[in-house]
């Protein structure tokens, strides 16, 4: 039955019979929009054939999800397009082929499910707005239509043309919406908005939206393709130089390369781990092209483990006597090392196998810490390597990089090991105490593994990430200050103390070592040059003050330098003879003071001693008492301990006072200034205690202190004198400054035996344990003054001739 005359007759049979109804899958129908649908379900046949016989209207609706193969109401949207069937196809597979357009929006007010769908819809009226904000927004959806036609290339570029004479804006969306790329939910989504501006508006949000897609998918597309490009131009020009080589019939340099690592690999003696690894990496060679930048990776890889000596080592020399000999004839003194390396040997010797020592030696600079450790090389037979660790801040140094980063390294360890050739070297870390930690991590922290007998036999750099054995290599460490060494790392060295070097120790070795090297670099003879021992004596006073010998050699190399001059330029057979007059000519004014301590006996200033990384230090204080409200000053670049040290003898003076001879509130009117001399150079450490108590008591009573006399020791507020470290070197100090006397607290008695038995006895060392004891010894009285009683009259100790007695 047909109403293409009578539309509202046509209406009244719709409302009393229904419309066929036909589900659809992964599509949404928009009006206008002509699209050919392939129907195999048996209800949506039935509802094709009664469309066909009630006058081609279908009501076409999107179902919910698509899986779904028979559908309910509720799996169907309530808002579709109604629509005309322009062609009906049977296929032979028994399916339908329908050729239907979309003609309006309706929804469904009803639906009845018998042998097909029938719906009782509600058409819906779309008015059409002509505004001019509607004309612009219409241009702008067909102009970025135009650039998703032009990125899109399944779109055929006629339809632009089509969709640009459209002039309805309810028509143009629609048209849109359905060439667009969008979810059925988007799709329907449009398919409900009723406005056709609200709908042209979502329209044109969304195909912004897909033109973005487009572009990153383009520029995508391109970038993938110049790979492929530039992989493929490769290749092809990879091949032609094989041809070109096998046409001149040369060898396969990549293959033979390849061949000879596999040789080496096969005849290498590794750890099991380290021989399936680069086995596995050549094999993985195999496969790359010699032109890749992964292949080049690969092969340095390969190289470096091949290179190391897994299992390589050199025989110890196990003669003692040789050993000593080694070491006696390299280094005047230093016997603490000297035996505890011929220990190590006569262990070796006994035991065959045991863990290799980890020795730092701690000492101020020049006194032969590093060439000690060459000589310990030389006398055990083993190859020298040394790491400088001065400054050194990046992990990385120690464990190596991680092959993922351009140009990565093994770590300083594993180079100097494949360096050595050997996997027992004597490994020399200098300067142990001079690293330093930033944002690139803590080098100290890595050499923890490294350092530690029990860990090392397992060492992993990041670069070969293979356990290698450290165990056998003999580590030697060099620091100035230990204190600067971190803790963990501390506790796995086992710490050899090296002092300075007396005037005769370094007498003796200028003589045997220093001036035979020096005459031989510089050309000469023996018979050109004759250093006198006053001469000697008299760098070594005058013209340097260190605790080791390297500015001394230097001094002796000016001398030689010069001698060489008048060598060349008068007579090549010349004897020079260098004694104490002829110094001056030849190094120019002297740069110290020896044995000019304070000439004068001065109220106020006392001397004290101190401890550097450089040796022994004598350090002058001084107090100057003004008029003024009870300030309390301290100058000189004191460190916080100083100061509180400082803190405790004005404490100690002001309890005191009465026994001094003091008003009570003396304090209150004065004004005490404490000044230490070399402001520059930052000073700190409780030991200048009893050397400030004794220059305060002095300033204020104005009894002088005696100058031949220097002092060290912390103090209490009871006066007690508490010990002190570094007494060898404080020792040293004074003997260097013509000191006589010097007090030093009695705990540190035990330690006079570290200390050199000629010093000892061209010192008069006194043992104190109170402050009285030092002020008795230290200030001369003068007459009718009053002095304080001495609490410990009867236990002052002397060392006199090396002996310490009890006087009296």
């Amino acid at each position: 039955m047909l109403f293409d005359d009578d539309i509202e007759q046509k209406k009244s049979y719709m409302e009393r019979q229904g419309i066929p109804t036909l589900p659809l899958r992964d599509i949404v129908v928009f009006p206008h929009m002509v699209v050919p649908l392939f129907v195999g379900r048996e209800r949506s046949i039935k509802a094709l054939e009664r469309s066909m016989a009630q006058g081609k209207e279908i009501m076409l609706i999107t179902q919910k999800d698509a899986k779904i193969n028979d559908p309910e109401r509720n799996d169907l949207f309530p808002f579709g397009t109604l629509g005309t069937i322009i062609q009906l196809l049977r296929l032979p597979d028994g399916t339908v082929k329908a050729l239907v357009e979309g003609k309006k929006r309706a929804t469904i007010r009803d639906l009845v499910i018998e042998d097909y769908f029938i719906s009782f819809v509600d058409e819906v009226d779309e008015r059409e707005e002509t505004a001019p904000e509607v004309e612009i927004l219409m241009r702008s959806v067909i102009t970025t239509f135009d650039e998703y036609v032009k990125l899109n290339k399944r779109i055929p570029p006629e339809m632009l043309v089509s969709v640009s004479s459209i002039e309805k804006p309810s028509r143009l969306a629609d048209t849109i919406a359905s060439h667009l790329n969008l979810k059925i939910e988007d799709k329907q989504e449009i398919l409900e908005i009723i406005s056709p501006v609200e709908r042209l508006e979502k329209v044109f949000d969304l195909i912004q939206a897909e033109v973005e897609v487009l572009r990153v998918e383009k520029k995508i597309r391109g970038r993938v393709k110049g790979q492929m490009e530039k992989s493929q131009k490769e290749y092809y020009l990879n091949e032609q130089m094989k041809a070109i080589q096998k046409e001149l019939g040369e060898k396969d340099e990549f293959k033979n390369e390849i061949n000879e690592l596999e040789e080496k690999a096969k005849k290498k003696k590794m750890s099991k781990e380290a021989n399936e690894k680069v086995l596995k990496e050549i094999r993985k060679l195999k496969m790359m092209s010699p032109m890749s930048a992964e292949a080049t990776v690969v092969r340095n890889y390969v190289d470096w483990a091949l290179s190391l000596p897994w299992f390589e080592m050199t025989d110890d020399k196990v003669d003692l006597d040789e050993a000593e000999r080694i070491l006696d004839e390299d280094h005047y003194a230093l016997e603490k090392v000297k035996e505890r390396i011929v220990e190590y040997l006569a262990v070796r010797k006994l035991a065959g196998k045991m863990k290799s020592p980890i020795l730092c030696l701690v000492g101020p600079p020049g006194v032969g810490k590093t060439s000690l450790a060459k000589s310990i090389a030389r006398a055990t037979g083993r190859k020298f390597v040394k790491q400088s660790l001065g400054g050194v801040r990046d992990e990385a140094e120690i464990r190596g990089h991680r092959r993922t980063y351009i140009g990565a390294l093994p770590g300083k360890i594993i180079q100097s090991l494949k360096k050595a050739g050997s996997n027992n070297p004597v490994f020399l870390l200098d300067e142990i105490d001079k690293m330093s930690t930033d944002f690139r991590g803590d080098p100290s922290s890595a050499l923890l593994e490294v350092l530690d007998p029990e860990q090392n036999n397992v060492f992993n750099d990041h670069f070969l990430d293979l356990d290698y054995d450290l165990s056998n290599v003999m580590f030697l460490a060099t620091a100035n200050n230990h204190f600067k060494i971190p803790a963990p790392l501390r506790d796995r060295l086992e710490l050899i103390m090296l002092s300075g070097y007396t005037e005769m120790e370094k007498l003796q070795i200028a003589f045997k070592y220093l001036m035979p090297k020096q005459i031989g670099q510089h050309g000469l003879k023996e018979e050109n040059v004759n250093f006198t021992e006053g001469g000697i004596l008299k760098i070594i006073r005058n013209y340097t003050r260190e605790a080791g010998v390297r500015n001394l050699e230097r001094e002796i190399a000016s001398v030689c330098r010069k001698i060489a001059m008048q060598v060349v330029k008068e007579d090549k057979e010349r004897n020079i003879k260098i004694t104490s007059r002829q110094v001056s000519t030849y190094l120019g004014v002297e740069k110290f003071r020896y044995g000019k301590k304070e000439e004068m006996d001065s109220i106020g200033l006392c001397n004290g001693l101190a401890w550097t990384e450089t040796g022994g230090e004598m350090l002058v204080t001084e107090v100057t008492v003004l008029p003024g409200k009870g300030n309390f000053i301290t100058t000189g670049k004191l460190g916080d301990i100083m100061k509180e040290s400082a803190q405790a003898a004005m404490s100690y003076v002001r309890s005191r006072a009465e026994s001094l001879g003091l008003e009570k509130n003396f304090y209150q009117n004065v004004d005490i200034h404490i000044h230490v001399p070399e402001g520059a150079i930052p000073k700190d450490g409780p030991s200048a205690g009893i050397t400030i108590a004794v220059a305060i008591t002095s300033a204020l009573t104005k009894m002088p202190i005696r100058g031949d006399l220097a002092m060290t020791g912390e103090i209490t507020l009871r006066g007690r004198v508490l010990p002190i470290g570094g007494l060898k070197e404080k020792l040293l100090a004074a003997h260097r400054n013509g000191i006589k006397t010097v007090l030093i607290p009695m705990d540190n008695k035990k330690d006079i035996k570290e200390v050199p038995e000629k010093i000892i006895k061209l010192l008069n060392i006194i043992c104190v344990e109170h402050m009285d004891e030092v002020t008795k010894e230290a200030i001369i009285v003068d007459s009718g003054r009053i002095v304080p009683n001495v609490r410990h009259e009867n236990e002052v100790s002397r060392v006199n001739d090396g002996e310490a007695v009890i006087t009296h």
